[in-house]
């Protein structure tokens, strides 16, 4: 296998997307901006958090790939992202597990901006998490031991990126669908493995693969780059590829609708059960957590969680940006306190959380329901309260995974 050779400058490709998760009115955001962040740990609290406007977020195939590319700033789940500022990309340690050391792999994104501030024109959240569930253990492990700080080790991660209108990368202009619109500028070359990650490393062979890391190079050559690596080599261009990577999750858009809309839901539907039907195998997952979790008051907690979930059981986000709002957490235990939620590493602000994954995702991306298979209870993701603007493109924010028992 030939050489891998690290490269410094910065290259071409394209990137992130708009979304139909406009995900708050923007009074309410308003409302909450300045607030502290408050944990909702009594009754009263929490009756009031289920009050608040709630955006659900549902997978489709997309009809049209082409509408997940970056310029028409898209919600979507699986494949690889699409990049908001698609040259300055998070890099070194960054990219990867920080238990396991492999490059992590795109879990979802979500393009949610904030009329109120003009530098977040554009904003989308980023979703990177390691396939091995015995890191994502170790993860929450860290969590509980309190873990949680700006060197933590993470198996999950979460990045925030912003645009004002006036940018270097898209138009003014919304999109217009008509077949030509086009981002104004490329993006930096990306690891002909895992599309996901800037490919700063190249072969040393035909001198045209790109890399994220050695590892990728590796598992590159293994599949094929071994033949393919002289016929690149002998051709005048080489265009970039597809991801290699066949292990990648399914790539789905992310619609959206108000949980409001299915509050009138007939009771027969609202059985947990009935509802699990009508919908074939598709809340597996959901129904495998019960067994999971140990306690009565976490059965209780579960109970009331799948009340909830059974009035739109194949969501998988929960959105609410709001100083109020809490995760719909599916069980009890697992639960961080406001002490475990740390302020921005950049503004040194309070975070509070804006929007949760649901493991329902998993039956989405066909992964397994065994022992050693990845899963979790839910991700919830908190975001700087001010959505602050730093001097790197891609912000770290925080993700809380709560696993089963």
């Amino acid at each position: 296998m030939p050489e891998i050779i690290d490269l410094d400058e910065h290259s071409s490709l394209f990137g992130a997307p708009l979304s139909r998760l406009h995900l708050q009115e923007d009074e309410e955001i308003e409302e909450g901006e300045n607030e502290e962040f408050e944990g909702g740990e009594d009754e009263e609290e929490e009756e009031q958090e289920s009050d608040l406007p709630v955006t659900l977020g549902f997978v489709e195939k997309p009809k049209n790939p082409i509408s997940l590319l970056r310029q028409f700033f898209p919600c979507k789940a699986g494949g690889a992202p699409a990049w908001l500022d698609p040259i300055n990309l998070p890099y070194g340690n960054a990219t990867l597990c920080g238990f396991c050391g492999v490059p992590l792999q795109f879990l979802i994104q979500v393009y949610a901006p904030i009329s109120e501030k003009e530098s977040t024109f554009h904003r989308s959240l980023f979703v990177f998490m390691c396939t091995s569930m015995e890191c994502l253990r170790k993860d929450q492990a860290a969590q509980r031991r309190g873990e949680v700080g700006v060197q933590s080790r993470r198996s999950v991660k979460v990045f925030r990126c912003q645009l004002p209108r006036a940018n270097p990368f898209y138009s003014n202009e919304p999109p217009r669908y008509d077949g030509k619109d086009a981002p104004l500028s490329g993006g930096a070359a990306l690891c002909y493995w895992c599309t996901t990650w800037k490919g700063e490393k190249i072969c040393g062979s035909c001198r045209k693969a790109r890399y994220c890391s050695e590892k990728h190079q590796v598992l590159h050559w293994r599949a094929g780059h071994k033949i393919e690596c002289r016929q690149i080599s002998t051709a005048s261009q080489a265009s970039h590829p597809a991801a290699a990577n066949t292990s990648l999750w399914e790539e789905y858009e992310i619609v959206n609708d108000d949980e409001s809309a299915y509050d009138e839901v007939d009771k027969k539907e609202e059985n947990y059960e009935s509802s699990l039907v009508t919908i074939g195998n598709t809340t597996e997952h959901l129904k495998s957590l019960l067994d999971k979790f140990e306690g009565d008051e976490d059965k209780k907690h579960w109970a009331s969680f799948q009340e909830r979930i059974a009035r739109a059981p194949d969501q998988v986000i929960r959105y609410c940006r709001d100083v109020k709002a809490e995760p719909l957490w599916p069980g009890i235990s697992g639960q961080p306190s406001k002490s475990d939620i740390p302020n921005c590493s950049f503004c040194h602000g309070p975070r509070y959380f804006e929007f949760q994954v649901l493991s329902q995702l998993l039956y989405y991306f066909q992964v397994s329901n065994d022992s050693d298979s990845l899963d979790w209870a839910t991700i919830a993701v908190y975001t700087c309260t001010a959505s602050c603007e730093a001097s790197t493109s891609y912000c770290e924010e925080f993700a809380w995974v709560q696993l089963c028992s």
